[in-house]
């Protein structure tokens, strides 16, 4: 294999040399990441000197710190593996996560981790361009079926009880996306995310197969928590949350892959742009009633911290337990209210949805609006809408 190998200026050239010749690759440039404590002027590697890494199959890191500490090396790996090449030191190896080839117009909503937004734009994205385009979602999540799920009319929140009485997650992304967004919805499984945002297993494959039978206009692949659909596709539009680092570890590579960054919280725009010239955009997320409350007594329900000061209700609850079954049935004890608004996420349906029932309280779900002044404008940017359309 062809590689190009990082080096620095805190090791001798002489010692360089002599571990370029023990590699096992043909060595066609070194690229050097810094340092001059043992630099004199002049030095000669016996390979020319590189300032990026085409023509490498692997990039080969014989650097150490003080040049590249772990904040730098990660960022190196991240440039290293956005152009799809592996990244191999002495006791590490990054590979870049595969893409499949796909052959319809393609983009994918991929995030920093769990519980970021990330489906809430999926379904604004979604819902916005389906008002030009024929749209279909193809989401997946740690709770998806086992095989590919297509989901042509939105879930009422009968058929969602039923569904969780039979077993399944009722919560899952792909069934809050088809009954928030109202569009065709194939649900799919992953288990295990790689640092990169590699899958160790999916059916996401057989589920853009299913939706690129149906020959819509535009397939919108949703991702789960940090993990990326393994789909090669046209866009992607990075969702980074609260408290996170846009650009620390493997985050770096996320951004450097995709075409637009949406930050909920006060992430450092700058230090992404930085990364990449790339739009980055604020937004914030509103819970919106899929029915009106009109003024009655209602216990809300999330999964994340949400405002509720704009809710035509009297609110009299709030509860973000919904990831904590436990903590979630004592607020449910606690609660006296008229109408449970709930996201559909986790224990939404078997927990939730089935106190109400026993209780005789009507249950509404809410859906999560994604409020950004120019994000509609940019999406039309990455999907220019069909001249026939």
């Amino acid at each position: 294999m062809k590689a190009v190998v990082v080096i620095d200026g805190e090791h001798y050239v002489s010692v360089v040399r002599d571990a370029l010749a023990g590699l096992p690759y043909e060595v066609v440039g070194v690229f050097l990441a810094g340092g001059t404590e043992k630099l004199h002027g002049g030095e000669e590697y016996g390979v020319p000197l590189v300032d990026d890494f085409d023509g490498a199959e692997i990039v080969v890191d014989l650097s150490d710190e003080p040049v590249l500490g772990p904040r730098e090396r990660f960022r190196l790996a991240s440039r290293v593996l956005a152009v799809g090449i592996p990244y191999v030191g002495a006791d590490f190896r990054f590979d870049p996560p595969a893409f499949e080839p796909f052959p319809l117009p393609s983009l994918a909503v991929i995030g920093t981790g769990k519980r970021v937004g990330k489906t809430a734009v999926t379904g604004h994205v979604a819902r916005t361009l389906a008002r030009d385009l024929r749209v279909v979602v193809v989401a997946m999540g740690r709770g998806g079926p086992p095989e590919p799920e297509v989901i042509e009319v939105p879930p009422t929140l009968d058929s969602l009880v039923e569904l969780s009485r039979s077993g399944r997650h009722a919560a899952s992304d792909h069934l809050e996306t088809a009954a928030i967004a109202g569009v065709v919805t194939i649900g799919c499984r992953r288990a295990g995310g790689g640092l990169a945002g590699a899958v160790t297993l999916s059916n996401v494959l057989e589920g853009a197969r299913v939706a690129a039978e149906r020959e819509p206009d535009l397939v919108v692949f949703d991702g789960s928590g940090a993990a990326i659909p393994p789909v090669a596709v046209d866009r992607r539009i990075l969702v980074v949350g609260p408290d996170q680092d846009a650009t620390a570890y493997l985050n770096a590579y996320r951004v450097l892959v995709s075409d637009l960054v949406l930050v909920l919280g006060d992430a450092d725009l700058g230090a992404i742009r930085a990364l990449k010239d790339v739009p980055v955009l604020r937004f914030d997320l509103r819970l919106r009633p899929m029915t009106p409350l009109e003024g009655r007594r209602v216990a809300v329900f999330t999964a994340g911290p949400a405002a509720t000061d704009h809710l035509d209700a009297e609110v009299v609850a709030v509860s973000t337990n919904l990831a904590n079954r436990a903590d979630l049935r004592q607020d449910l004890a606690r609660v006296d209210a008229d109408v449970y608004l709930v996201e559909l996420k986790a224990a939404a349906i078997d927990v939730v949805a089935e106190a109400a029932a026993e209780r005789g309280v009507e249950v509404v779900l809410a859906a999560n609006d994604v409020v950004s002044d120019d994000l509609d404008s940019e999406l039309q940017r990455l999907v220019p809408t069909p001249a026939n359309a």
